[in-house]
């Protein structure tokens, strides 16, 4: 299992190459989103954000947002470190408090969840390449994670815990 440098740096020189391999299809526009959304997935979107590791950290004054998801998924569980799954739960986790957040701050002359649901339809509408692209240097960034920590397909635990000895093991 690779440790919280071991990744960072494996991602920094990845998402340059993981860009450059895109140059050729969908030239600088494409390149330079796929390099970035690898370099996103890596260090702020890591599965390790069911843990206080550093990409937690990196969130800044903003890393209360993941505690919830910190007591509500195990580490190294099938809902963190699994290929598709974790990255889609943790876009779907985020997408939630952006849209919670927005409805709340509507009230203070914030953009609305329904301005935001219509800027993303544009952006889907107007590129969805890139959006896919985006979506898919993400996904890749948590299979160079799985891939560096040994095991991109962890086991369902043979035995689950009770929520009782879960509580008083954290």
């Amino acid at each position: 299992m690779a440790s919280g440098r071991e990744h960072d740096q494996a991602t920094c020189a990845l998402s340059l190459i993981y860009g450059l391999i895109w140059w050729p299809w969908l030239g600088f526009s494409g390149a330079a989103c796929s390099g970035l959304a690898f370099l996103f997935g890596g260090l702020l979107l890591s599965p390790d954000l069911d843990i206080n590791s550093r990409p937690y950290q990196r969130w800044g004054a903003l890393r209360w947002l993941w505690w919830p998801y910190q007591r509500l998924i195990r580490h190294r569980s099938v809902l963190s470190h699994s290929p598709f799954l974790g990255t889609t739960l943790r876009l779907a986790y985020l997408i939630c408090f952006v849209t919670a957040i927005s409805w709340l701050g509507s009230l203070w002359g914030t953009p609305t969840p329904r301005q935001w649901l219509s800027w993303m339809e544009k952006a889907w509408t107007d590129s969805s390449g890139l959006v896919l692209i985006g979506l898919i240097g993400i996904e890749a960034s948590a299979w160079l994670h799985l891939i560096q920590d040994g095991d991109p397909m962890p086991r369902l635990s043979i035995k689950p815990q009770s929520p009782m000895k879960r509580r008083r093991r954290r």
